[in-house]
């Protein structure tokens, strides 16, 4: 009986094993499941607007080099609008006006366009000077009109008669001026700057500090390592707190612990890089956490900070500074002398102040309106830049380049309003000139050490701040490549950067 029940009971395994098979043979087969991955969607999408960037890029690029011919002139009854300076507001201005609206006149002594906020990093190679530059015959030719140039320098100004005095004494004649001759550095009247100091305001200045730079390393590989007279002849002192002067020690020192460091670690040594403020902090124009950030960062890097000292004088080889809380006198021996601080007025600017003496009664700069017309002269001269003074503009290539883009679409205005004959549409275009109305979209800074401080302003209520990080620094170098007037410059920084990192500075 029993053996009689285990056959039962293995012919039932045997029929559910078999009938088991037969619903899995029978059965559909699902797909197992896979994780799901944000990386995958990111890469591709990252390598997506990578694609289009550079292709568009490369489409601006070959734009710029490819201009369009120019038009047969046909028109000869255009009125004259004659533009002094080849700075940020002049080129702004030439690059987003209609220029076949206008017989447009051109005048500097200078042929070329400074991208300004990378001329600190032009003395030790981190950009080469040229990559900076943008000559103003390839400018003139991004327009639809024919912009006539010529590098002169303008001399005077006569607002009655409506001509600019340009070297030769040639006159040229116009209907609107645009005055954007920038400024001049300003000594305050310090003896000994103008003597012994170098400066940091055209593309020449940074190759002047290239050179002493590299002649001063080359003499003090010849004086005893460790001695006075060598760390003298390696201490380099910048004047001036704000951006520039920040940016140009940051420059400096990076280029001694990077580079002369490497090569030879004994001259580093004796290498100093001083930074000289008369206030209390630098980069006022950040708040109280981003410049502390900014100056503990500089003194980890070695950048030497005097605040609180105003310079005196100039003698030789010896700035002369007082401590303004104590009201001590010190003397600071120099190899190199930077100043990197204030803005004077031209001598041009000064002729044309000294012939407007009722509304031109300000010395830091020419006095000009809500649309930026110069008092005294409204209608017929614009001001923009840092020629200008004006209750919250600011001496920066960020206001300038907002005045050039409100004046390009003010003129194109004009030139509708002058080439109709109906009143009522006269009177309604005039209404749509508002105000120039400056949005300040923050300040950028490098401090050293692929570092800097951002502060951001997206929008009158979006605004992000940054600083201290590698992302800091990507942020800093992403903004400069966007405020550059050419693609050619952006190409041109973009591989200079890269170079740096390849195979290091010269």
């Amino acid at each position: 009986m029993f053996a009689s029940r285990m056959r039962t009971f293995n012919v039932l395994k045997q029929n559910t094993s078999l009938l088991s098979k037969r619903l899995q043979s029978t059965a559909p087969k699902v797909a197992p499941v896979k994780k799901s991955s944000i990386l995958k969607p990111i890469f591709y999408g990252s390598l997506l607007a990578a694609t289009a960037a550079v292709g568009y890029g490369v489409y601006g690029l070959y734009k710029e080099q490819h201009p369009a011919p120019l038009p047969v002139e046909t028109q000869s009854n255009k009125k004259k609008l004659v533009i002094l300076g080849t700075g940020w507001a002049s080129i702004t201005l030439l690059k987003s006006i209609d220029t076949s609206l206008y017989d447009i006149t051109v005048i500097s002594p200078r042929d070329h366009f400074l991208f300004t906020p990378l001329l600190p990093s032009a003395p030790v190679s981190t950009v080469a000077v040229e990559s900076i530059k943008e000559d103003v015959s390839t400018l003139i030719r991004q327009g639809s009109g024919k912009v006539t140039f010529l590098q002169k320098e303008a001399l005077d100004v006569d607002p009655q008669n409506k001509k600019v005095i340009v070297e030769g004494d040639k006159a040229v004649d116009y209907d609107i001026l645009v005055f954007s001759v920038g400024a001049q550095p300003n000594t305050f009247g310090i003896p000994g700057v103008y003597e012994n100091a170098l400066f940091m305001k055209e593309a020449n200045d940074a190759v002047i500090l290239k050179a002493k730079l590299k002649e001063n390393l080359q003499k003090a590989t010849e004086l005893p390592a460790g001695s006075q007279e060598r760390k003298d002849l390696l201490s380099m002192i910048v004047v001036g707190g704000g951006p520039t002067g920040v940016e140009t020690a940051a420059e400096l020192q990076d280029y001694i612990s990077e580079e002369v460091a490497k090569w030879n670690p004994e001259l580093a040594a004796d290498c100093q890089i001083h930074l000289v403020e008369g206030l209390g902090n630098i980069l006022g124009m950040f708040d109280q956490k981003m410049y502390t950030l900014a100056q503990d960062h500089l003194k980890k890097n070695g950048v030497a900070l005097k605040l609180n000292a105003m310079a005196q004088k100039v003698v030789g080889n010896t700035i002369t500074v007082k401590d303004s809380k104590t009201q001590e006198l010190v003397d600071m021996k120099f190899g190199i002398l930077i100043w990197a601080t204030g803005n004077g007025t031209r001598p041009v600017t000064a002729k044309l102040m000294s012939r407007l003496p009722e509304t031109q009664n300000n010395r830091r700069g020419l006095l000009i309106n809500q649309k930026l017309e110069l008092l005294g002269a409204e209608g017929s001269i614009y001001a923009l830049g840092d020629c200008t003074f004006h209750k919250g503009l600011v001496p920066t290539a960020q206001v300038a380049h907002q005045e050039g883009e409100y004046l390009a679409k003010v003129l194109e205005t004009r030139h509708i309003i002058d080439n109709t004959d109906n009143d009522a549409v006269k009177a309604s275009l005039a209404k749509t000139i508002k105000d120039f109305d400056y949005f300040n979209q923050g300040a950028l800074c490098y401090i050293g050490g692929e570092s800097a401080i951002n502060d951001i302003k997206m929008s009158k209520k979006i605004e992000f701040k940054l600083g201290g990080s590698f992302l800091s620094f990507k942020v800093w170098q992403c903004a400069y490549l966007a405020m550059a007037v050419t693609w050619r410059t952006r190409f041109l920084i973009a591989c200079d950067w890269i170079k740096v990192h390849i195979v290091g500075r010269q």
